[in-house]
């Protein structure tokens, strides 16, 4: 098999990347031989591979598979039985993608892209199915076979990856030493390489394990393991010396051999020399003071080791014997055992009996009262526990000056405080809490006590023995009331919620005044909801609601509503000068009378009050309007078969007629009336006009009729309209289509719906483009004038300003500046 690598932005593709010592041999343990710094085994395959660069995260490699050994039918052509097939498995299996090609000699090469990982695996998998495989046996002595292998086998999948063979080795029950290796001669070979290399390198280990009494242990690790430390450093051994923790006598020893039999050498002699020289000395230390002795994870008993050479012996932990044996030369136990009784004095703990609930009242805000009391003691230590107790810890002399006064304030507490608790129905918490907790915080700031409120429903009060008693007094008299009182739903509509609540909440106010302060919520502004609560004392709480229903009975009836469609060039006349028609007409029927504004497209005068008096307030308005004169009725026949297509949808195009003719009404027999007679009402010119177009529109009918729609956006309807529809009605008389616009109330504001024959249609079309097109193209233009001209433009409602644009269909902004 040849193998080429191919290159990009420098970096080699299809090398193995660098892997660490654990990364290839994880299975070896701590103190296991062979872990030495610079022999462990498979160095010389690590080594090499660090050689080698890192490539990009995706790779590719190529590869050729000759004639002569491949091991698919020779006949076979490229792209046909099973080759493709196969390729396809081993792309699902690995994740790699693979292109094959066939050479003039009938050799195969392959292209594998991927991660390195996937890569390996599929160039594996490819040349156990197309290359003939080889298979060889060589003898590996038993004991190396699980560095061959790795932790959990990993080295030894790597190993097949990188040589593209398949290795078996033989399981720790069978005694055989041979492994097999079957793959590609090539293969086969860089396989073989690998692992006599990792079984040359084991050969060369060596391990001991020393029996040597624990006792010894200490003076072989040495201080803060010191001695052991240095020992290894020196002879490349590893030694592995148990911790205190571990009651075993072995100490192992792996590296190469002669490291290791130095190593051995020069602990054995410690063990020697200090068996000759031991003697020891036992003393009692009570079981609480052991922890001194002992010191941070042993660094006590290692400092009393480093200054004195005697080992310090604690009893397990389990062990209720409180005895401390000293062990070392005689001349220095004297020395040491001093020490161990400094260090067992030096700290001192006691505590202080104290309930619990009394600690944070001891400990202070925010811990002020404590820190008063431990202040310049930087080695004294106050826990609070849950058991009552106050825990001291430290120097003697300090744990008792913070003990006294620990003990005085702690009585002093018993002795004033005390707490209560008593038990509510958790709904009434929020009543007794309050908004953002203004109740319970009035009790606490009132009678200087402390609150507390748990989810079952006990109250505990903490503080002075006599402001508990008139703050338990004070809640359960609030607790009666809330026992006492109901909440009730009463249905509003949200449109009378102003009404109710009147300025600045004023009306509200009197009403919760008149019903013995009784609490109404009304729901946030984004509820969609009608629901009121009111919530007091029972009888107070009835009232109240029976109030509210009567006002809002009222308000219903207040609140009738209607809309008289009066023509536009009326209104002045219903206002009347100064506004003295309508007044007359809302102070005689106590109604609300709403005029649409100048630019409004609507015409309909809003009243709203009680039944009666709208109805009469309209009659008023209507008879001002009639008495106008010129108002006439007229009636034209059409056949119902066009009503639908003359109404248009929505109403659209009778609508337009209306509009277009000054707001005439216009209304259709019902289908149950069976009436061909069309009624049309208005101004006498205005009707004149509306019945000409439609009958014009039936006569359209009758030929049949073409609908179009074309957009345009909706402030530039108006270019299009122009000043009292004059381009609009130009275009229309041209063309004799109808052109009929959106209201303010279509969802789709930007269609215009053109009505008539098919060629009107698209004339009108036509020339509606033209138009917007223009209007798009529009530029603004600044003209700077005169301030003192300014009022001649905005005179009267900026009429001339307004006259301008309507006449030259252009928009204006006055931007007012100093010349």
């Amino acid at each position: 098999m040849q193998q080429s690598v191919i290159e990009e932005g420098g970096a080699a593709y299809g090398t193995p990347s660098v892997r660490s010592y654990d990364d290839l041999f994880p299975a070896l343990p701590e103190s296991a031989p062979g872990m030495g710094q610079s022999s462990h085994p498979g160095a010389g395959w690590q080594q090499r591979n660090n050689k080698m660069r890192v490539g990009s995260s995706i790779i590719t490699q190529v590869f050729r598979v000759p004639f002569e050994e491949r091991k698919q039918d020779h006949s076979q052509k490229f792209g046909e039985g099973e080759s493709i097939q196969t390729c396809g498995n081993i792309m699902k299996e690995s994740g790699a993608h693979i292109e094959i090609s066939h050479g003039k000699d009938q050799s195969l090469t392959f292209l594998v892209t991927g991660k390195q990982n996937d890569v390996l695996e599929a160039r594996r998998k490819i040349l156990v199915h197309f290359q003939t495989q080889a298979s060889k046996q060589i003898s590996i002595p038993k004991e190396h076979h699980r560095w061959i292998l790795g932790k959990k086998g990993d080295r030894l999948k790597e190993l097949e990856k990188q040589t593209a063979t398949k290795i078996s080795v033989p399981s720790m029950n069978d005694s055989s030493d041979i492994i097999t290796i079957s793959g590609t001669k090539e293969g086969i070979e860089k396989a073989e390489h690998e692992i006599r290399i990792t079984s040359d390198q084991q050969s060369k280990k060596a391990s001991e394990r020393l029996d040597i009494p624990k006792i010894y242990h200490p003076f072989i690790a040495g201080p803060f393991n010191e001695y052991v430390s240095q020992l290894s450093a020196e002879t490349g051994a590893k030694i592995n010396v148990p911790p205190p923790s571990v009651m075993k006598d072995e100490i192992f020893i792996a590296g190469d051999k002669e490291g290791v039999a130095a190593a051995k050498a020069k602990i054995e002699a410690i063990y020697k020399n200090m068996e000759k020289k031991c003697n020891t000395v036992s003393v009692e230390v009570p079981k609480p003071q052991h922890k001194y002795v002992v010191g941070p994870k042993g660094s006590t008993i290692a400092e009393i080791l480093q200054t004195t050479g005697v080992s310090v012996e604690m009893p397990t932990s389990d062990s209720s014997t409180g005895t401390i044996t000293l062990r070392g030369p005689q001349e220095k136990l004297g020395l040491a055992l001093n020490k161990v009784y400094e260090k067992a004095n030096s700290v001192k703990s006691c505590h202080v009996d104290a309930p619990a609930w009394l600690h944070k009242y001891i400990i202070g805000r925010k811990g002020q009262t404590i820190k008063e009391i431990t202040q310049n003691m930087e080695k004294i230590h106050v826990e609070f526990t849950a058991e009552d107790k106050i825990k001291i810890e430290g120097p003697p002399e300090e744990v008792e000056k913070v003990q006294e006064q620990l003990e005085i304030m702690a009585n002093d507490l018993i002795k004033k405080m005390t707490y209560d608790e008593t038990h509510v129905d958790p709904k009434l918490f929020k009543h007794i809490i309050g908004k953002n907790g203004a109740n319970v915080n009035k009790l606490k700031g009132e009678f200087n006590v402390t609150i507390n409120i748990d989810e079952r429903g006990v109250i505990r009060i903490e503080g002075n023995k006599e402001e508990v008693q008139n703050t338990k007094e004070e809640l359960e008299e609030r607790i009666r009331k809330l026992e006492n009182e109901k909440e009730k739903d009463v249905i509003i509509p949200q449109r009378h919620y102003k009404s109710i609540i009147g300025f600045k909440g004023e009306n509200i106010k009197d009403i919760r005044d008149k019903f013995n302060q009784v609490q109404i919520n009304f729901p946030g502004p984004g509820d969609k909801n009608d629901i009121v609560k009111v919530r007091g004392l029972k009888e107070d709480v009835d009232k109240c609601c029976r109030y509210l229903e009567k006002h809002v009975k009222e308000l219903n009836e207040s609140s009738y509503q209607i809309e008289v469609p009066i023509y536009k060039q009326f209104h002045k006349f219903i206002i009347g000068k100064g506004g003295v028609n309508i007044k007359k007409i809302r102070a005689e029927t106590q109604t609300k009378i709403d005029l649409p504004l100048e630019v409004d497209r609507s015409d309909s005068i809003t009243i709203t009050g009680k039944k009666e008096n709208v109805e009469q307030a309209r009659e008023m308005i209507r008879k001002i309007q009639d008495e106008l004169e010129t108002i006439v009725t007229e009636e034209i026949t059409i056949p119902p078969k066009y009503y639908n297509s003359m109404i248009g949808a929505e109403g659209k195009l009778i609508h337009s007629i209306m509009e277009d003719c000054g707001n005439v009404t216009i209304k259709f027999p019902t289908p149950e009336s069976k009436s061909d007679k069309v009624t049309i009402r208005g101004p006498k010119e205005d009707v004149v006009r509306a019945k000409q177009q439609l009958l014009e529109l039936a006569n359209e009918r009758e030929m049949a009729s073409f609908t179009a729609e074309i957009r345009a956006k909706p402030e530039h309807h108006k270019f299009l309209i122009g000043k009292n529809g004059a381009k609009i009605k130009k275009i229309r008389d041209s063309t004799g289509a109808r052109i009929v616009f959106p209201s303010n109330d279509d969802e789709d504001r930007e269609v215009i719906t053109i009505i008539g024959k098919k060629e009107s249609v698209e004339e009108a079309k036509k020339a509606l483009e033209v138009t917007i097109k223009e209007i798009e193209d529009t530029i603004l233009t600044t003209i700077t004038v005169d301030r003192k001209h300014h009022k001649h433009f905005v005179a009267r409602g900026a009429e001339k300003l307004n006259q301008i644009s309507d006449e030259y269909g252009v928009r204006y902004r006055s931007l007012v500046q100093e010349i």
